[in-house]
């Protein structure tokens, strides 16, 4: 029996809590770890975006739309986030700041992926037409986030 939509989910927030934290092991040892940062913020980018493009449309119907709605919403300030502690890498800040932003962005997505996993994953393994579930484990297989592309929220 394949596994459920809603564990794959869950196992890639646990991916992606865990690149930040080597991040920040890394940064206690002295070491700023771009290359491992840039690649746990990869999965994190690829996991919005199969969210709000293959997920989030078909449940946003009914009861979990106001769900969807902060989700969408808590995306944008990830991101904002995200993308903050990567200019901060890439100026070389200082490690106190590093550790900050960092530990920020880990609380966004504790905050995030608690109700992600008891609202809006129940409705990935009950809620989607067969034919939904089979485009979004495919995506979840090995599928690739466009070039280029960035949350609804972004710039809010």
């Amino acid at each position: 029996m394949p596994e459920a939509i809603s564990s794959t989910l869950a196992r890639e927030h646990l991916l992606i809590d865990r690149g930040i934290r080597d991040f920040l092991d890394r940064l206690a040892d002295g070491t700023v770890d771009a290359a491992g940062l840039s690649a746990a913020l990869a999965v994190l980018r690829r996991h919005i975006y199969l969210e709000e493009q293959l997920l989030f449309p078909p449940i946003s119907e009914g009861a979990q739309r106001m769900a969807v709605f902060g989700m969408i919403r808590g995306h944008g300030e990830i991101w904002r986030a995200m993308h903050a502690l990567e200019d901060l890498v890439g100026v070389g800040a200082g490690h106190a700041t590093l550790r900050g932003i960092s530990h920020r962005l880990l609380e966004l997505l504790a905050a995030h992926h608690l109700v992600e996993e008891r609202v809006i994953y129940a409705a990935a393994d009950t809620g989607l037409a067969p034919e939904q579930a089979a485009e979004l484990t495919e995506f979840l297989d090995g599928g690739q986030m466009p070039e280029g592309w960035i949350c609804a929220k972004a710039a809010a």
